[in-house]
């Protein structure tokens, strides 16, 4: 016989009794990333948290719903689906992902720092940095050291005196053909220096808008101190202020840009690849 959730009874126009099939919604599991849409609204967006009783979409431009787990509640591919809470994995071993989206090193206390080190420009840079490679820096006891500028850039690498077994990275900012930045990167460069960058005025804007919650950096005038212009053209106060909104809103890789993350992994592989 068949099953009653499977077939609807429907009476034909003489009046007798038929059978059709009833279209079974599927079940699908919310995974992190799965694309829906939700058909009352039309919000489509993919899925970035769920618990038993709702879940959570983000758009292309970053904006987030929460919605109801309700049964053909959601389009999936254009058809309805009734989104479920995802099964467990079967135990085994847990790999978890450190923020910089590596494996994280369960129970490992943080290797003697190496002589090598990484330098980056400001104080900001290196609390970034910190918030998503700290736990790879300290698995391979690498140690990130502010320069507070770059005036003197030659004098500090000679001070630091680097070697084959003490190698030296340097992140910049604004690493663009003609800055100053390029200049004084070429004058250090060699076969232990290695410096990257990335193209953004400031490691601020190597932050993703959307995760501050803008849709893009604002153009400072030139000659204006540049957090100070985000700062007056967002309305976040003093620099103090806007520095505690950006580096507060990041909590992993997928917040910053491309640039800045190709150059500090470029710059943790370089000084790592040799041993103490």
């Amino acid at each position: 016989m068949p099953r009653a959730h499977d077939y609807a009874g429907l009476f034909a126009a003489d009046g007798t009794r038929t059978r059709t099939r009833r279209k079974v919604v599927p079940e699908i599991p919310a995974e992190r990333g799965l694309v829906v849409e939700d058909p009352a609204s039309g919000f489509c967006g993919a899925v970035v948290e769920v618990n038993v009783r709702e879940v959570t979409l983000e758009d292309r431009h970053g904006r987030r719903r929460v919605f109801p787990l309700l049964p053909a509640g959601f389009l999936y591919e254009g058809e309805p689906a009734t989104l479920v809470v995802p099964k467990r994995a079967p135990a085994g071993p847990v790999r978890v992902r450190s923020a910089s989206g590596s494996i994280a090193v369960l129970g490992h206390r943080a290797r003697t720092a190496r002589a090598s080190r990484i330098w980056v420009e400001g104080i900001h840079d290196a609390e970034l940095i910190e918030t998503v490679w700290g736990h790879d820096l300290r698995v391979e006891g690498i140690v990130v050291e502010p320069m507070h500028g770059m005036d003197d850039l030659v004098a500090a690498v000679r001070d630091f005196a680097p070697s084959p077994t003490r190698r030296l990275g340097i992140l910049v900012d604004h690493l663009v053909a003609g800055s100053k930045e390029t200049r004084a990167a070429q004058q250090v460069m060699g076969d232990n220096v290695l410096v990257t960058g990335h193209p953004y005025v400031d490691v601020w804007q190597a932050v993703k808008p959307k995760t501050v919650g803008i849709q893009e950096w604002p153009t400072v005038p030139r000659g204006t101190d540049w957090k100070t212009g985000v700062c007056r053209a967002l309305g976040w106060g003093e620099p103090a202020d806007g520095a505690r909104r950006v580096l507060g809103a990041v909590r992993d890789y997928t917040d910053l840009e491309t640039p800045l993350i190709g150059a500090v992994e470029r710059l943790i592989d370089f000084v790592t690849e040799i041993e103490d």
